[in-house]
């Protein structure tokens, strides 16, 4: 499997649990890798047949500005659940950082893991 990845995505979005973190939207960046085949898109040159990485950061940085979730655990799960329903991605790997958010640390954040047989129970009762 091959990976199709976006580095560095800047979204604004209400992130936190203390009432001044819910003041005003804070930048969070995002890694985002996603498992593709890209053979067919290879071969054929088109971008009909490619993951279009373009496509899910428009996605992706609407859902997150868009959201108000309290926890980061709650956006990373959220994002991952629109890559691998939206894009039919059947492994992404997320990295969501909240720079900032500790004044004695560099970065904090989440990385989590998603696949198909994450959201089965969603895009069967999407399908029902």
């Amino acid at each position: 499997m091959d990976t199709v990845y976006i580095r560095g995505l800047k979204a604004r979005t209400v992130v936190g649990i203390f009432e001044w973190e819910r003041r005003l939207p804070q930048d969070v960046i995002l890694d985002i890798e996603m498992s593709a085949d890209v053979r067919t898109a290879a071969a054929s040159d088109a971008i009909a047949d490619a993951l279009n990485y373009k496509e899910v950061c428009k996605a992706v940085k609407a859902h997150v500005e868009a959201s108000e979730y309290q926890l980061v655990e709650t956006l990373a799960e959220s994002i991952t659940r629109l890559i691998v329903l939206e894009f039919d991605v059947p492994r992404v790997s997320l990295v969501l950082n909240k720079k900032g958010a500790l004044t004695d640390a560099a970065d904090v954040g989440i990385r989590i893991e998603r696949g198909r047989e994450d959201y089965a129970d969603v895009s069967q009762a999407e399908a029902s």
